[in-house]
């Protein structure tokens, strides 16, 4: 505990304080435990925060410790989805991170516990507590329950691909437009909120088997009680994110990612997460592990089950016990434990949600790094969803410099099967803010050419995106990549069993067009955005702000 409350220089902060209702024994006597609130009323994953907050602010009151709230920004990206606006998505997250950063470090507390939920906002608040470095939870909101529909399961994911279809006008529509979001919570597959809240267990910052507890879950709201209790004990411990984060369990969230089928978007994060723990991590550990593991988890878009099936299945414990024979078993938590010593009694209560490994979803993996002359630093698909029948194809490139373009295309008929949709200018200094291409790839299900049909992006997508889809390709299009020198018609021709993205050209027809090539005009010059392109890494960096 710090003493930047005791003695005559830090009279005018008790005076703060005791503004703010504190007394000296809480001022002088107790660990100051910030508490990192995402709460957003209009965002799903974030609208129920402040009862958790409540119970884990409970906990820290007990364990003898004083909390002190404060929040943090939080969006939820598809209520922007078909918009220019949804590039902003991504920069949110260093935005977060640096409010985590601003408050932690003027209020000098002397732990934090960080809670969040959705895509980009639990990787905010661990960069933020990796970058303060005081003893740290993270505390994830959880998933929603999911609907049901003249007796079919029903998840948010579904909408955006009805949105696309003929009938997006019907009655049947607007009916499960009112249950597809059943109630607060992380949207249910395995996108990329929910592959975010998984990692934070697997890199130990969770507290073991609570990441995947259903957000209305009174479970929920007990876990938080006991991690307020925790985070009291770990500040007298002094257990620090930097104590826990190394490449051993860094390379374990790689390896669960991949074995379950996780967003493609995690690769991103767990980049940027392990650039600021110092923690050496590069496209080629997702290369080498994306060849050998196979994707065992049978959650959506990789298999029919949600994630509230995960949780039942024995949730993150019990996919770890299935993958421990990868795994790096003597690396530590926040619990003081190890992650062998923590799955040594899980269950696996539902192999058909979480398989063995001699029994996969497939045996191909995940998640593949894809490289070639098109892609040449590289690229990335979720080879679990993507139909047999595409894992190998090639076809004439159709180019967008939009997402927008390549979604007018499709509905106007102009994308036919056997095409290689090329979207470009959708990188992370490109858009800027590397959007998720949602647009385009709902429209190749709903039009029924996701089976026939590949797509090619420097931009991402989202984690219910499903198909022979390839995205993050580096270097981008607006970096000069080879995805700017494609044209109408060149061939392209993808192998993802041997991971490889290729443009059938010549070396030397390349170089004659990279000589002409010119880059485009921004499209931002000013704001938060414009911060963002000039700062911001490549993707195979994790796209992050940086020096």
């Amino acid at each position: 505990m710090n003493n930047k409350f005791v003695g005559t220089d830090a009279i005018m902060r008790r005076a703060m304080l005791k503004g703010c209702g504190f007394d000296d024994a809480d001022i002088k006597k107790k660990p100051h435990i910030g508490i990192v609130n995402t709460y957003n009323e209009g965002a799903p994953g974030h609208a129920h925060l402040n009862g958790i907050a409540d119970s884990i602010k409970q906990g820290v009151w007990a364990a003898g410790g004083v909390p002190v709230e404060f929040g943090a920004p939080s969006t939820c990206g598809d209520m922007i989805v078909g918009e220019e606006e949804l590039k902003y998505e991504l920069a949110g997250r260093d935005v977060v991170a640096m409010g985590v950063e601003y408050v932690s470090t003027v209020h000098q507390f002397d732990g934090l516990i960080l809670l969040a939920s959705c895509d980009n906002i639990i990787p905010g608040v661990m960069l933020g507590a990796i970058r303060v470095d005081v003893p740290s939870i993270i505390i994830t909101g959880g998933s929603m329950l999911t609907g049901e529909y003249q007796g079919e399961e029903v998840l948010p994911s579904d909408v955006g691909v009805m949105t696309m279809g003929k009938d997006a006008d019907s009655q049947k529509v607007r009916d499960i437009e009112n249950i597809a979001c059943m109630c607060p919570g992380a949207c249910s597959t395995m996108g990329t909120a929910n592959s975010m809240q998984i990692m934070t267990e697997v890199l130990g910052l969770n507290l073991p088997g609570t990441a995947t507890i259903p957000a209305v879950y009174a479970d929920k709201k007990r876990a938080a009680r006991l991690a307020g209790k925790r985070i009291v004990s770990m500040v007298e411990e002094d257990l620090k994110p930097s104590d826990i984060l190394n490449r051993e369990i860094f390379l374990n969230a790689v390896k669960t990612n991949i074995a379950m089928g996780g967003s493609t978007n995690v690769i991103l994060h767990l980049l940027a997460l392990a650039r600021e723990a110092k923690v050496e991590l590069t496209m080629d550990d997702f290369a080498e592990f994306g060849n050998q593991l196979p994707c065992i988890c049978g959650v959506k878009p990789s298999g029919n089950y949600s994630v509230v099936d995960f949780h039942k299945a024995g949730g993150v414990p019990a996919l770890l016990k299935e993958l421990e024979s990868y795994l790096d078993l003597d690396v530590s938590t926040i619990t003081g434990q190890t992650i062998g010593e923590i799955i040594a009694e899980a269950k696996n209560m539902n192999p058909e949600v979480i398989r063995p490994l001699d029994n996969p979803i497939n045996g191909d993996g995940g998640l593949k790094i894809l490289r070639g002359n098109l892609a040449p630093n590289s690229a990335i698909v979720r080879s679990s969803s993507v139909p047999e029948s595409m894992k190998k194809f090639t076809g004439p490139a159709k180019v967008f410099n939009r997402d927008q373009e390549g979604v007018k295309a499709i509905k106007e008929g102009k994308i036919e099967p056997g095409d290689v949709m090329v979207i470009r200018y959708e990188g992370p200094k490109g858009a800027p803010g590397m959007k998720e291409i949602m647009l385009s790839t709902d429209a190749l299900v709903a039009y029924g050419l996701d089976e026939s049909v590949g797509l090619i992006t420097d931009g991402r997508f989202s984690g219910f995106n499903h198909g022979p889809i390839i995205g993050h390709v580096t270097p981008e299009a607006y970096a000069g990549g080879p995805l700017a020198l494609v044209k109408d018609g060149d061939i392209i021709s993808v192998d993802i069993k041997n991971s490889t993205l290729d443009i059938k050209l010549s070396e030397k027809e390349l170089a004659a067009r990279r000589e002409k090539w010119q880059q485009p005009e921004a499209k931002v010059k000013q704001g938060m955005m414009h911060i963002y392109a000039q700062m911001c890494k490549s993707a195979d960096q994790g796209a992050g702000m940086t020096i």
